[in-house]
């Protein structure tokens, strides 16, 4: 089932990949299944006979951060919580995505469902409400370290503050509340620090960014072996024998994509022994790809452990005889962050050679084609700049894949003498995704221009057609030169939406490991 079929969420079960991306982006209801309930309960109870003992708790009945010696009076228990969204909602710039706030509020959810926060169901319901009536809370991007900021922000809209969408409309948070017919909440005991604490600003937005990976690298599969089809390379560097001495799975896998959607491609027969040996942005696509591809897949299994654990801080046991409570540091951000890392590494890994491959798509001398893929070359540019567009893209991409983790700024007076910095690695995670799908829309419009300059040649790969027919719906044949921004931005949603994978796989039956789409990898 693709994410965007999912219609319901139960939460209480194993959350995955795909099911995050159908509440955040396809807008799936969220429920809370008995068991949920049951947990969340459980850990409230405890909670409260641990304050009416007179436990000390971190961030209950004592400050944050540094402040953590500051005990506070149980008649100032509210107002704590109270406080701790109203000073640390101090993110800026531009707002988050509506989807990334979303995924954000999913990840609390389940995140404190797990039974270890001692936050009230009520509190929890007013989120999923929220997500259900799609009533999405402002939240500012900038200025998170792994956590708190962001997540702040959001959580403000809980007890009437702070800002929201409503019906497309930004407007007061007690406006958006009263739109929706849902009252405000006074926070009770450790619920503004749990809503605020835990990596789950990273994972939600780090989740959103690796699924759109993940699909970009298996579309990659099918616009290299046609960039592979339409110049004259030859199949033989996939060969199953030669794969099979080098036993990466990827790389195997890879390869049998390559073999399969250029299976019955009389083009791809014919050039077969054309030449010895390609060069490494066509012959090396089981590597590179199968390369890039492990390191998602790596990030893949790490976000969907995180989604499925807690992070909050302190954590309660109520499953224990004598409960008890722990202060640590589940939320972190070193998993996610670390992961994301690699994987915009991967990204840029599949778009420099989506480049390459371009590159030798527009230059006759290795495409054997008109220049730039146009006739009349000089009075008409052809595709000469979408190539500088590739060039820009991909230094972006090479500046975004210098990892955030590796830096650490200390916060809190120096309580917080080291920082994962997870969040800015989801940041801009999000932004390498995008640009990777650029890359290869652009790579793509460069392959259907070309096959309308190949007329002599023999007819490509039914896979290859079922592509070309697809884009012929809204590019026409360019004879001359033409506006070319539409033709991209088409191409760059039908690779974000995963419809050029189903093009081929109608075809050709199902050849992607898509399992991260319901999340069964």
């Amino acid at each position: 089932m693709h994410a965007k079929d999912i219609r319901k969420v139960v939460l209480g079960n194993r959350l995955t990949l795909g099911e995050v991306v159908a509440v955040a982006r396809f807008k799936a209801d969220v429920e809370f299944s008995a068991v949920y309930q049951v947990k969340v309960d459980k850990s409230r109870r405890l909670l409260e006979k641990q304050i009416e003992q007179g436990e000390i708790m971190y961030g209950v009945n004592t400050g944050f951060g540094a402040l953590y010696t500051q005990i506070i009076s149980p008649e100032e228990t509210a107002q704590l919580q109270r406080n701790i969204l109203l000073s640390h909602a101090a993110s800026v710039g531009e707002p988050l995505p509506k989807e990334v706030v979303r995924a954000i509020m999913l990840m609390v959810l389940q995140n404190l469902g797990q039974g270890y926060s001692g936050v009230r169901l009520e509190t929890l319901e007013m989120y999923r409400q929220f997500l259900n009536l799609n009533l999405t809370p402002f939240s500012p991007k900038e200025g998170s370290v792994g956590y708190l900021s962001p997540e702040a922000h959001i959580a403000l809209v809980l007890i009437g503050e702070g800002q929201a969408y409503f019906g497309g409309e930004l407007m007061s948070a007690k406006k958006a509340l009263h739109l929706a017919g849902i009252e405000p909440i006074n926070l009770s005991a450790k619920e503004g620090l749990a809503l605020t604490s835990g990596t789950t600003s990273p994972t939600g937005m780090g989740a959103l960014a690796l699924y759109d990976m993940l699909k970009a690298a298996e579309t990659a599969d099918i616009i290299g072996a046609m960039s592979l089809e339409v110049l004259k390379g030859t199949v033989r560097a996939f060969d199953e024998r030669l794969i099979s001495v080098r036993p990466h799975k990827e790389q195997q896998e890879t390869a049998s994509n390559i073999r399969k959607i250029l299976s019955d491609s009389h083009m791809a027969k014919a050039f077969e022994n054309y030449r010895l040996q390609d060069p490494l942005s066509l012959r090396a696509i089981p590597q590179l790809h199968g390369a890039a591809k492990k390191t998602l897949n790596d990030a893949h299994t790490t976000i969907e452990i995180e989604m499925n654990g807690c992070s909050d801080n302190p954590i309660l046991w109520p499953d224990s005889e004598e409960g008890g409570t722990i202060s640590g540091c589940n939320c972190d951000s070193s998993y996610v962050g670390i992961e994301l890392d690699s994987a915009c590494i991967a990204a840029a890994a599949l778009a420099k050679m989506s480049e390459r491959r371009n590159s030798r798509l527009i230059n006759e001398k290795h495409s054997e084609l008109p220049n730039f893929l146009i006739k009349n070359a000089g009075l008409n540019s052809g595709l000469m700049i979408p190539q500088y567009s590739q060039a820009g893209l991909l230094n972006d991409m090479k500046i975004l894949s210098h990892p955030a983790t590796a830096d650490s700024i200390p916060t809190c007076a120096d309580q917080e003498d080291y920082v994962a910095m997870g969040y800015n690695a989801a940041k801009k995670a999000r932004e390498v995704a995008s640009k990777l799908e650029y890359v290869l829309a652009i790579e793509l419009l460069s392959i259907y221009t070309a096959h309308q300059l190949t007329d002599n040649y023999p007819s490509p790969g039914s896979a290859s057609q079922a592509v070309l027919d697809k884009l012929a719906c809204f590019i026409p044949k360019m004879e001359e030169d033409q506006y070319l921004y539409p033709f991209l931005e088409g191409i760059r949603d039908l690779i974000h939406s995963g419809e050029m994978i189903q093009c081929v796989e109608d075809k050709l039956g199902k050849i992607f490991n898509k399992e991260f789409i319901n999340g069964n990898l």
